[in-house]
């Protein structure tokens, strides 16, 4: 048996948002790509300083000394003026699995221009790059253990 290093794998039944979708996981678009694009499972229109939060129904899994960083698919942003309502996702290894919803990541876009946008089902979204971090030497944490899912590290 492979011993599972980084990827990504649908959350568990009762944590999907969309039982009725089958959903595509995060797909790099070429050999040369960093990022794995992340699809929409919804179609919405976002219209002028509206943000709406597209859950994935994605969690991700990685080393522990890993994180996924999320960001908007370049022609969104250049094209259409959509961003990341927190400008740079960030996964922590601990949000795989947790209680509150399985690690069911979640990407909120908001119209920064002054025409709807409308997201189709399938669509493209967002891209993840998995990276390492490094710890300092007096490091010291709040919590041993996440206890909470989406927006949360123990809050």
């Amino acid at each position: 048996m492979m011993k599972k290093t980084r990827g990504f794998e649908v959350v568990g039944n009762e944590f999907r948002k969309y039982e009725d979708v089958s959903i595509q996981l995060p797909i790099r678009g070429d050999s040369g790509s960093a990022g794995y694009d992340f699809f929409s499972n919804e179609t919405v229109t976002l219209e002028p300083g509206v943000k709406h939060l597209f859950w994935t129904d994605v969690k991700a899994y990685m080393q522990t000394d890993e994180l996924l960083e999320v960001y908007i698919r370049s022609s969104l942003g250049v094209k259409h003026l959509l961003a990341l309502a927190n400008g740079t996702g960030i996964i922590d290894s601990s949000y795989y699995g947790n209680q509150g919803n399985d690690g069911n990541i979640g990407i909120c876009l908001v119209n920064w221009g002054s025409e709807p946008v409308v997201i189709e089902k399938g669509e493209r979204i967002a891209q993840g790059i998995f990276k390492k971090y490094l710890i300092a030497d007096d490091d010291q944490v709040l919590h041993q253990q996440r206890e909470g899912g989406f927006g949360s590290s123990n809050r």
